[in-house]
């Protein structure tokens, strides 16, 4: 099935019609931990794996900004599965930066083929071989990976063992040639599915592999097949926002049910009207400011990033640096919103039954992601800013 005539907000509307659906399974998703059949099915059907896949193939070829809209639609039901949504989407879009080789033998048996990853680049070691690399590691948080029939895992390069790394690259592995270990016991996000994963002396010829610094914007292997916006882009200054939205709708949904529900109850403490407490009102208003600045901070980032590359332009160093910032910085305001309103909520937040208690967890899952790490991410803009030398980071 093709979806290269979908456009931005028919996609976001399919988005938003999964959302009944995906809320009554949501516990069932976490009881599986993972991506339930049925919702990889209705996500496959609505065409959102695809939405930064190229049109070549039958992509949607999406402005970047449709993961955090998308992402965050699913959030407010479901942040499991906007989690899985965004990674797996994300990953046809990497796939575009590498040899056209390993695009069309993915692609070519099926353009709704997923891929998984794990960015633990340390968890992994390369060797260079005859017309490849060996691959050995173990990697942590494969997000996906029981839907998927192929991952992208990172890997170190070093000249020597006690050396530093000289390259961080992406092997490109089926799913016949990888350990899936069921590792994933987690309280937040827990229907992602995110196990383990191990190879050892894994043989992967040079063209199943990738360079991370390939995808910083500039021309790369796959830019003669996809020449379009997308793969013009700085893929790991802007991966931060493939699932920022994540935390975006937690702290949307959350809005919408505390709120909601504030306005109908009772303080059991005082039998007053909740929505009568100034304390509660200002509350309300300091999660809402939260959640919109949040929105327009990572919308903002994907309009600029989208600018530059139709400008013709390459993104600067210090642009990807403040995308980065403003990355942990608007998950931070949305995390902030999600512990406010679970102030608001009270006791009631705490029943399985009611759906606060779900995206408390979730949006506490998604704030430990390092991408969103404000000790990890604050010092790359702060030291550019005050002009102190170091390795350039990866992105």
């Amino acid at each position: 099935m093709s979806f290269a005539d979908v456009g931005y907000e028919e996609m976001l509307s399919r988005a938003r019609a999964l959302k009944t659906v995906l809320a009554e399974r949501a516990e069932t998703c976490e009881r599986l931990r993972r991506l339930p059949d049925e919702t990889e099915r209705d996500l496959h059907e609505a065409g959102l794996f695809r939405v930064a896949q190229p049109k070549r193939v039958g992509g949607a070829e999406l402005d970047v900004r449709i993961f955090v809209d998308a992402a965050a639609e699913l959030a407010q039901v479901c942040p499991s599965t906007a989690w899985n949504f965004g990674n797996l989407a994300s990953h046809h879009w990497m796939l575009g930066y590498c040899d056209p080789r390993i695009q069309d033998e993915i692609w070519d048996v099926s353009p709704d083929t997923l891929i998984a990853t794990s960015l633990a680049f340390p968890c992994g070691k390369g060797r260079k071989v005859d017309g490849g690399w060996e691959v050995t590691g173990r990697w942590p948080l494969s997000s996906g990976v029981d839907n998927s029939d192929w991952n992208m895992l990172g890997f170190i390069v070093r000249e020597r063992d006690d050396g530093p790394p000289v390259d961080h690259r992406f092997a490109l592995c089926h799913r016949s040639q990888y350990e899936i270990i069921d590792t994933w016991h987690a309280v937040g996000l827990a229907g992602t599915g995110s196990k383990d994963v191990a190879t050892t002396k894994l043989y992967v010829p040079d063209y199943r592999t990738i360079s991370a610094w390939a995808m910083n914007g500039k021309p790369h292997a796959g830019s003669a097949v996809n020449p379009g916006l997308l793969w013009r882009l700085p893929l790991l200054a802007l991966g931060p926002y493939v699932l920022s939205g994540v935390m975006l709708g937690c702290a949307q949904g959350a809005y919408e049910t505390v709120v909601g529900a504030a306005r109908k109850r009772n303080a059991t403490s005082s039998g007053q009207p909740v929505g009568a407490s100034q304390a509660i009102q200002i509350k309300v208003a300091e999660a809402s400011a939260r959640i919109d600045t949040a929105e327009m901070l990572m919308r903002a980032v994907c309009g600029h990033a989208m600018a530059v590359a139709r400008s013709g332009q390459e993104p600067q160093h210090a642009d990807k640096l403040r995308y980065r910032r403003d990355a942990f910085f608007s998950v931070r305001l949305s995390f902030e919103a999600v512990n406010i309103l679970m102030n608001v909520a009270g006791s009631s937040g705490l029943y399985l039954k009611n759906s606060m208690q779900r995206l408390f967890r979730d949006a506490h899952a998604c704030n430990a992601h390092v991408m969103f790490s404000p000790d990890v991410q604050a010092p790359l803009f702060g030291a550019h800013q005050l002009g102190m030398s170091g390795p350039p980071p990866l992105m």
